[in-house]
């Protein structure tokens, strides 16, 4: 295949991880679509540390094809990360990143380009319907957008995940933001710049398994709470105040029980019990609260890389490409 005549117009960052049975469909799709579009384009694929033929697969893509690029992490560093990866190295003026399931289908990037030609630094893709999702997750998922929604500080648009489009003034200033717990969606609308959104169906993965299961989902969850939002903090203050007002109504009703020489002020010890139980499960939830804050100031002082690279096909023919990222370390 001709390598990309040209500078790099779009990069399509696209996170990997064990999707060897919907490669085949993915790469099909992808050659069609970057034959389509109005300039240089390139795919950089970065795999999150796969155990299976995923990474032969994307190596000899890259090797044989200039519009591929294929970047290998020494071990799995998460979806987040993965996509950060990918940007750092992403060449191009606007980045497209999606999802290697086809749930993000390859056809709707020309919807996201046509809203950047209007104008528009950021396009989001807004998901309309969710198929071949349970209902327990489709009700999670909106739940979470919306809470996220009241919570956060910035607007994060809901039903969005990180299929999107960003101009690359704003990939230079998302590199700014080097904090290890990532939320990229959040980053983004934290950025602010001018924003466009399409809408599309998603579809049911075209084979193998999520690569999303409950737990992932709760500690994203939980990151995007964490990071763009203090209500827990401020929910630990009010819950600490509303259990010590309950405590001196308590202590002033016993003290009125004893002036008065009340004979039911001696019972028996459940009152007590329930109590202290209430008052410790509190202090212990609002130390939690407290410590996970902590823990991410401790993930931060470490200054550690994002990722680490352990091989690279295709940056080559682009010496642009090749040059370390600030979170990244190569080895």
């Amino acid at each position: 295949m001709a390598a990309n005549s040209g500078p790099i117009r779009y990069s399509l960052v696209i996170p990997v991880f064990n999707e060897e049975a919907v490669l085949p469909i993915l790469l099909r799709r992808l050659d069609f679509l970057l034959s389509r579009l109005d300039g240089p384009a390139e795919a950089i694929f970065v795999d999150d540390g796969s155990s299976d033929s995923s990474s032969i697969v994307l190596q000899a893509l890259a090797v044989r094809d200039a519009r591929f690029r294929y970047i290998g992490l020494s071990r799995n560093f998460g979806h987040q990360v993965a996509i950060t990866a990918g940007m750092d190295a992403a060449q191009g003026d606007a980045i497209i990143v999606m999802d290697a399931d086809l749930q993000d289908p390859p056809e709707v990037v020309e919807q996201l380009i046509a809203k950047w030609h209007e104008g528009n630094d950021v396009v989001h893709a807004r998901r309309l319907s969710r198929e071949g999702e349970s209902r327990f997750k489709r009700a999670t998922a909106h739940l979470f957008y919306r809470l996220l929604g009241k919570m956060s500080s910035v607007g994060i648009p809901a039903d969005v995940g990180d299929f999107r489009l960003i101009d690359r003034k704003v990939l230079d200033a998302l590199r700014q933001m080097p904090e290890q717990d990532r939320f990229v969606r959040g980053m983004i609308a934290w950025l602010g710049f001018r924003q466009a959104e399409v809408t599309f169906h998603r579809l049911e993965r075209a084979a193998g398994e999520t690569k999303y299961p409950l737990f992932k989902m709760i500690r994203l969850a939980v990151n995007a709470a964490l990071g763009f939002s203090d209500l827990p903090l401020r929910l630990a203050i009010w819950c600490g105040l509303t259990v010590s007002a309950f405590a001196l109504l308590y202590g002033g009703w016993v003290v009125v029980m004893w002036l008065s020489n009340d004979a039911h002020l001696v019972t028996g010890w459940s009152s007590t019990i329930v109590l202290l139980s209430l008052l410790c499960g509190m202090n212990m939830l609002m130390t939690g609260i407290v410590g996970l804050y902590v823990g991410r100031i401790h993930a931060e002082v470490k200054r550690r890389p994002l990722y680490v690279v352990q091989k690279r096909a295709g940056f080559d023919r682009n010496e642009a490409a090749t040059a370390p990222a600030k979170h990244a370390i190569n080895e």
